[in-house]
């Protein structure tokens, strides 16, 4: 690791960048010195401006890229290298306006359904009921869940920030019935016989329906949750769907049969439950 390289991690550390920050400012800064072959520290502003051009023209990169590389730079030269002022002239790429994709809700449900793992799949329902980020989701711990209010605390968000998110009392039952099963010690959605939370990068792969769960499912869910509260699942005809023969013809509409996926009674439910 170069001495500019340190310096650079230790002026972000100080000012509590994200992990994700520190990961882009770090790779634009190396894209930057690869591409001269040399020290950032010994490159002109008119080498700095044909870079941003490069970028722009050539590579034709979208305008939020290209901004991370420019704050990536600017953070270098203005608070590492102690430049009193970063005068390269750039003009971004117009950013893009895009409507995003909403989900039905009939998709929804066959999004839910498909995804037979259990865990994957109550997952799914908190991201989808509270608009949640992956990587806020795959954090959310069984303190977090304050199912006498009906609230869901997100720690440490986007921009270091703290919230509180509306729980519905349908998904609030859901997770009710998941810790029953789960008894999850820390992280609600644990990691494959490891204690210890789920990461981000098996999250969105945990089901067959993984393209449709980043930021479009996200979302999808806040615009139609403030449109239409979420409806039950018709868990009945899911669980004909996979073929379960044990449910019976006056099963409720809303609850798993045990045979299915091992949904405990309601007096099960109600004992030493947290949340």
């Amino acid at each position: 690791m170069t001495p500019l390289r340190q310096q650079m991690i230790d002026a972000m550390r100080q000012r509590g960048f994200s992990v994700r920050t520190h990961q882009s400012y770090l790779a634009a800064v190396t894209a930057l010195a690869r591409y001269y072959g040399r020290s950032p520290s010994q490159l002109s502003l008119e080498e700095l401006e044909a870079w941003f051009r490069y970028l722009a023209v050539e590579r034709s990169l979208s305008g939020s890229t290209c901004r991370v590389h420019h704050g990536a730079v600017r953070f270098l030269y203005v608070q590492v290298l102690k430049w009193p002022s970063f005068d390269v002239s750039f003009v971004m790429p117009k950013r893009a306006q895009r409507i995003p994709e909403l989900l039905t809700r009939d998709e929804v449900g066959r999004i839910l359904v498909a995804c037979t793992n259990p865990k994957h799949r109550m997952l799914l329902q908190t991201c989808y009921g509270c608009g949640l980020r992956v990587s806020e989701v795959v954090r959310v711990r069984v303190r977090d869940i304050d199912g006498e209010r009906g609230l869901l605390r997100i720690e440490q968000g986007k921009g270091a920030k703290d919230r509180l998110v509306t729980l519905s009392p349908g998904l609030l039952h859901a997770l009710r019935r998941y810790w029953a099963i789960y008894r999850p010690p820390r992280g609600s959605f644990p990691a494959e016989a490891i204690r210890r939370p789920l990461s981000v990068s098996p999250a969105p792969s945990g089901c067959s329906v993984a393209p449709r769960t980043g930021p479009e499912w996200r979302r999808s869910a806040a615009s139609t949750a403030c449109v239409t509260p979420m409806r039950p699942i018709n868990w009945r005809a899911a669980c004909r769907s996979t073929g379960c023969n044990a449910c019976s013809a006056t099963a409720t509409c809303n609850r798993r049969c045990a045979t299915c996926i091992g949904y405990p009674s309601s007096a099960a439910l109600r004992r030493g439950c947290p949340i």
